[in-house]
C-alpha cells in the first residue's frame, strides 16, 4: 500500500503564498507522474499542476505564472508554491501520485486526503 500526506493549506489574505507539500510513502519502487488537483464544492476535480519524474510540467492556465511545482525524488515528495493568491482558490488540494509497485508490476494512481487552501480578500 502506498500512503500521501498532505500539509501545508491554511488561510492566507488575497496576493499571499502558501506552500503545499505531499510526501508519498508504502510500498514505491517508483514514482511516474505526480501532481495537484483541486475540487470545489459541486465541482469536477480539475488539474492545477503535474510533474513527471523527469522534471517536465503542466499547468492549468488558471494558475500559470503564480504556481510552480516541484518534487524531491529523493523524499517522494510533491510541492506546490502558490504566490499571488486569489479568492478564488479557494477549494480543497489533492495531492496525486502515479505509482510502480515492483519492477514488473503495473502503475497505480493514488491521492492525498485534501487540504484546505482558503484565501480571503
Amino acid at each position: 500500500q502506498v500512503q500521501l500526506v498532505e500539509s501545508g493549506g491554511g488561510l492566507v489574505q488575497a496576493g499571499g503564498s502558501l506552500r503545499l507539500s505531499c510526501a508519498a510513502s508504502g510500498s514505491i519502487f517508483s514514482i511516474n507522474a505526480m501532481g495537484w488537483y483541486r475540487q470545489g464544492p459541486g465541482n469536477q476535480r480539475e488539474l492545477v499542476a503535474t510533474i513527471t519524474s523527469g522534471g517536465n510540467t503542466n499547468y492549468a492556465d488558471s494558475v500559470k505564472g503564480r504556481f510552480t511545482i516541484s518534487r524531491d525524488n529523493t523524499k517522494n515528495t510533491v510541492y506546490l508554491q502558490m504566490n499571488s493568491l486569489k479568492p478564488e482558490d479557494t477549494v480543497v488540494y489533492y495531492c496525486y501520485c502515479n505509482v510502480r509497485l515492483g519492477i514488473l508490476a503495473r502503475t497505480y494512481d493514488y491521492w492525498g486526503q485534501g487540504t484546505q487552501v482558503t484565501v480571503s480578500s
